[in-house]
């Protein structure tokens, strides 16, 4: 027996038509785990915050950090191994309009629904203890758009890292349904340690946006509504 032989199956893994959806599942495991530990608000407090400040708020400057670093390592990096390691379009991951028509009638229809969700869980005192991550964003309406503006980078990172580069990166090996049930597995894990109904709604919303994902052709929907409920959030705890 070749000393090789035990770990066959593991060099097959990175052969042939298996190397792209082990190249995924391998990446995006250390992109995720790197993010939880080293783009977390927690590592930039501990580590950071004396040689890197804004606003003169370590809390505030921890929120950007984070929002960033889920934007490099979720997004930008997976969009790198796409473009120059597969050779591959972003529009194959969602990065493009689709369905026009499908896309549109969706935001329109749950965008709403997830404003009013934004509202029905700032009363929430669990949710409210957690949020919003920029604890500065309620500071001035500047801020607030400030705030805003910089979230959009965890969820153009997110959405892209779940729904694009996992979902739509493995469909085609382990069929569409398998491969939404991987994001949603991997995107609700790293909800853990929110509050119940934050994990719980990461779930059902994992589905749907996988789902519209699939039937849309993009990420645009999802993307929106995911983030009319983060801001929307925000906006209540902060105003209302």
């Amino acid at each position: 027996m070749s000393r090789w032989e035990p770990i066959r199956p593991v060099l097959d893994a990175f052969r042939g038509e298996q190397l792209k959806p082990s190249v995924i599942l391998l990446s995006s495991t250390l992109l995720m785990v790197t993010w939880r530990y080293f783009g977390s608000t927690e590592f930039y407090l501990d580590r950071l915050s004396p040689r890197m400040l804004l606003w003169d708020d370590p809390a505030a400057t921890a929120a950007v950090y984070s929002f960033a670093s889920c934007f490099v390592l979720l997004g930008v990096v997976p969009v790198l191994l796409i473009k120059l390691l597969f050779r591959e379009k972003l529009g194959q991951y969602g990065a493009q309009l689709g369905d026009r028509a499908r896309t549109v009638r969706s935001i329109l229809l749950l965008a709403p629904l997830f404003v009013l969700g934004g509202y029905v869980a700032s009363k929430d005192p669990a949710v409210v203890a957690e949020y919003p991550i920029n604890p500065r964003a309620g500071a001035s309406s500047a801020m607030f758009a400030l705030h805003t503006c910089t979230y959009l980078l965890y969820y153009l990172g997110w959405e892209f890292h779940f729904r694009g580069f996992l979902q739509s990166g493995l469909r085609g090996t382990m069929g569409v349904t398998n491969a939404l049930l991987v994001q949603v597995l991997a995107s609700t894990l790293l909800h853990i340690g929110k509050p119940d109904s934050e994990i719980y709604g990461a779930i059902l919303g994992g589905i749907l946006w996988g789902v519209l994902a699939y039937r849309t052709r993009s990420l645009l929907s999802g993307l929106v509504q995911h983030f009319a409920l983060a801001v929307s959030l925000d906006w209540c705890i902060c105003r209302l």
